[in-house]
């Protein structure tokens, strides 16, 4: 056990909405930059640049995810 916590329960948090769209906005992006490397298609670097962008965009669900999911206690904030 960690921190009193089963090892194999998971807990998306409060905003579980960014979680999903972080991963699929990940999906993609990830889809669209190996198909630009790998596939031999004439508009690769199309699809390398767009893949790269949605990945870099997707960080900032991630980051919004992460910070609304942290918890303080009110009594250690200070006002």
């Amino acid at each position: 056990m960690l921190l009193g916590r089963r090892w194999g329960r998971c807990n998306p948090g409060r905003c579980a909405f960014l979680l999903v769209l972080a991963l699929l906005l990940d999906a993609v992006g990830l889809v669209l930059l190996l198909l630009g490397i790998l596939a031999s298609l004439d508009y690769w670097d199309f699809l390398v640049y767009t893949g790269a962008l949605i990945l870099a965009f997707s960080l900032l669900f991630w980051i919004s995810w992460y910070s609304l999911n942290i918890e303080e206690p009110l009594e250690k904030l200070d006002f």
